[in-house]
C-alpha cells in the first residue's frame, strides 16, 4: 500500500473534495480519510504532482517530512472525537494520542507547540469551542445538553471556557447570531 498525506482535511466534505479530485486524475484509492489516502498501487511521482497542483487551490497541501505528518494526525484525531465521536470523559486526550499515534504524549505535546505555536490543550478547546458554537446555532439542544455531549462537568465550566475563549457567554453568542438572522419574508 502506499499512503499520502494532506494538510488541511478537517471534515467530510473535505474527504469528499480530495476523492473527486482522485477521481478526476483516474487516481483509484483504497481509503481517504482525514488527512491520508492511500492507494493500493505505488502513484507515480508524477502523479503526485498533478495531485498537488489540483488540490491546492482548493486549500490542500501534500505533507512530506514526517513532523508534519504527525501534526496533522494530532488534528485529525481532535476533530473527529470532538466532531464526529461521542467520546468516553474517563478517557484522557493524552492516552488517546498516545496509543493512535504510538508516541509518547510529551513528545507530541512538545512537537505540537514547537511546530503550532500552542499547546495541543488549546487546540482541542478550540475545536470544543467551535463544536459547542454550531451546537448553538442549530438551536436543538440546550446548554446543559451541549455540556453534556461535549463532556464538561458543567454548564458553568463549558461557559467559562466559552467565554474565554469568544469573548461572550453561550447566551450572548445565540442572541448575536439570532439578531443577524432575517425572516424568509423580511428579505
Amino acid at each position: 500500500m502506499n499512503t499520502i498525506f494532506i494538510k488541511n482535511m478537517v471534515c467530510d466534505r473535505c474527504i469528499m473534495v480530495v476523492q473527486n479530485e482522485l477521481n478526476k486524475l483516474g487516481l483509484i484509492a483504497e481509503t481517504v480519510r482525514l488527512g491520508e489516502v492511500t492507494f493500493r498501487n505505488i502513484i507515480t511521482a508524477e502523479e503526485k504532482n498533478e495531485l498537488a497542483k489540483v488540490l491546492t487551490p482548493l486549500g490542500f497541501q501534500l505533507i512530506d517530512d514526517k513532523r508534519n505528518r504527525i501534526i496533522e494526525k494530532i488534528k485529525n484525531i481532535i476533530i473527529d472525537l470532538v466532531h464526529h465521536q461521542n467520546t468516553d470523559s474517563k478517557t484522557n486526550l493524552s492516552d488517546i494520542l498516545s496509543s493512535q499515534l504510538h508516541h509518547d504524549y510529551n513528545y507530541l505535546s512538545n512537537l505540537f507547540s514547537e511546530v503550532e505555536g500552542t499547546t495541543i490543550e488549546k487546540y482541542f478547546i478550540a475545536q470544543k469551542i467551535e463544536k459547542v458554537k454550531e451546537l448553538l446555532v442549530y438551536d436543538e439542544l440546550s446548554l446543559s445538553e451541549i455540556a453534556f455531549q461535549l463532556n464538561y462537568s458543567s454548564v458553568s465550566y463549558l461557559s467559562n471556557q466559552f467565554k474565554k475563549v469568544t469573548g461572550l457567554t453561550p447566551s450572548h453568542f445565540k442572541q448575536i447570531r439570532e439578531d443577524k438572522r432575517k425572516p424568509l419574508d423580511k428579505i
